[in-house]
């Protein structure tokens, strides 16, 4: 396999311009400086944050959806947004969404095989039309659907968890490198979502495709394995293998993230409360100091002063805070 990354985000941040008193405009980063690598070998990333922490838009950078402020995508080495129009529909076939609405994706005019269609045609899968047929259906049974229930059927016919098993579907007809799925599971029923994940994890381990899972649920991120990245206000603040972060966590976002987590045992109750009060997004320019400083229990002067690098707390394992400053720093290259 290659060491080169299938895709690659390089330092990448987001800017928005948000109206302030009078006449004055604010920046705010909804991404800052995050830098992530996919390579050949699959994998599933987990992305866990809050509402508001700069998942989706990060996401969208990914895709060739949102042109970046700062930094760099980069697929199979090259820039994803200087790409000529035969390297996009390449980058667009090795890499697939996946988005949180299970309605919104569909044209709601067109049987909902017209999207397994369009798959097939728009990137020359066959030209026989009884193959294509024979294909649309492995692809529905792939993932746990059975044909009779979905071809012929309206979006709206058919379950939130029914329709996003069909981009699923899609996915297994293109067999991608990659798929970039945002909050997939926050909008149908909890009786699917395992469903859902499992296919997930299966297109992993049969067909070597590598996952980035953005969640701001914690409990579905460890289901799923793999790697785990937090972000807190646009910046990657811990990141590591899962089961390291879950049960170890360094970073004090990440500990109290899972503080927040109730327990399954209903004779544990919550006899703490955590200090998650809410604060105002920090601006571009309170950019030389801990994005997490406000509201952390553990605030040291200095995080008011700098801004943390990422510190390797244990081997393949990071965080970005002072309190590991008798660390190495990791060192992100391009």
């Amino acid at each position: 396999m290659s060491n080169q990354p299938i895709l690659q985000a390089l330092n990448l941040t987001k800017e928005f311009v948000v109206p302030g008193e009078g006449l004055r405009r604010h920046h705010i980063a909804a991404v800052d400086q995050v830098s992530m690598e996919m390579y050949e070998k699959p994998t599933i990333i987990s992305l866990v944050g809050e509402s508001g922490s700069g998942k989706t838009t990060f996401s969208r950078m990914l895709l060739g959806l949102t042109p970046p402020t700062d930094g760099k995508v980069f697929y199979m080495g090259k820039d994803l947004f200087q790409q000529k129009r035969g390297e996009r529909l390449d980058f667009y076939r090795k890499v697939q969404p996946v988005f949180q609405d299970p309605y919104g994706i569909y044209n709601p005019f067109y049987k909902i095989e017209r999207v397994l269609q369009l798959a097939i045609k728009n990137f020359n899968l066959t030209t026989n039309q009884d193959e294509a047929q024979t294909m649309i259906e492995e692809a529905l049974r792939a993932v746990d659907l059975r044909p009779a229930d979905v071809i012929g059927r309206y979006p709206h016919q058919l379950s939130g968890g029914q329709n996003q098993r069909v981009m699923l579907a899609r996915i297994y007809l293109l067999k991608p490198k990659i798929i970039i799925a945002d909050e997939p599971v926050s909008m149908i029923d909890v009786a699917i979502r395992t469903l859902f994940l499992n296919i997930l994890i299966d297109f992993r381990d049969k067909f070597d495709i590598s996952c980035l899972f953005i969640t701001h649920n914690l409990s579905t991120a460890y289901y799923v394995g793999g790697q785990m990245m937090v972000l807190c206000f646009g910046r990657a603040v811990e990141t590591g293998v899962i089961d390291q972060v879950i049960q170890k966590p360094y970073h004090p976002y990440t500990q109290q993230l899972l503080q927040s987590i109730p327990s399954a045992d209903p004779r544990k109750r919550w006899t703490e409360r955590v200090n998650l009060e809410y604060v105002e997004r920090p601006l571009t320019h309170d950019r030389d100091k801990c994005s997490y400083v406000a509201r952390c229990p553990k605030a040291m002067p200095v995080c008011s002063q700098q801004r943390p690098p990422e510190y390797e707390v244990e081997p393949g394992h990071y965080a970005t805070c002072f309190l590991y400053q008798d660390r190495p720093v990791h060192q992100i290259s391009a």
